[in-house]
């Protein structure tokens, strides 16, 4: 049972012995994570937004904001994808390595991550409840080490519209309400 990774700046290399071995390997049980329900939600939207990297012709985009809107709905959903996509970018362009994601397609795969993609939640886990130090080494990870100011940028962009942890008890991303004021 070996999964396809995905890798945003190469092509798709199944066949290869190296490349399935070191898929068995590089692979992390999503549970080890300590992700809230939202970091977890956003996986299969990075997913494709990594395969849409990887293999354009198949714009897998196009699922990506599908399962953020249904998901989240089309409110909250559409910008959420939006943001993550701009930080996906930064991040695929400042790594000097490639991007290695699971196939999103993969139905066996989805509780398990890659060390690529634990990193790179772990950095909106960090940046989403405001911890400075542990979002910097995140960071440095997710960008091998480049420290790239726009991967930071859109970071911290998307940890201020969309906060974790008790920061986001303060924030309600539901629908407007309006108040009558006298």
């Amino acid at each position: 049972m070996t999964s396809t990774l995905i890798s945003a700046n190469s092509s798709r290399s199944q066949d290869d012995p190296k490349t399935q071995a070191s898929q068995a390997a590089d692979r992390i049980a999503l549970s080890f994570c300590d992700l809230d329900e939202f970091e977890e939600g956003l996986l299969p939207v990075l997913r494709h937004f990594m395969m849409s990297l990887a293999e354009p012709e198949r714009q897998s985009w196009q699922f990506a904001y599908k399962i953020a809107a249904e998901r989240w709905g089309e409110t909250l959903g559409l910008p959420v994808a939006n943001a993550l996509f701009k930080l996906i970018q930064f991040t695929s362009k400042a790594r000097r390595v490639t991007f290695n994601a699971i196939d999103p397609l993969a139905i066996e795969d989805r509780g398990f991550v890659t060390r690529d993609e634990r990193a790179f939640l772990r950095m909106l886990h960090h940046r989403g409840r405001d911890e400075t130090g542990r979002a910097r080494d995140a960071v440095a990870d997710v960008s091998a080490c480049t420290m790239d100011p726009d991967v930071i940028r859109a970071g911290l962009s998307f940890a201020d519209r969309f906060p974790a942890g008790d920061r986001a008890s303060k924030y309600s991303p539901g629908r407007p309400h309006l108040q009558l004021v006298r």
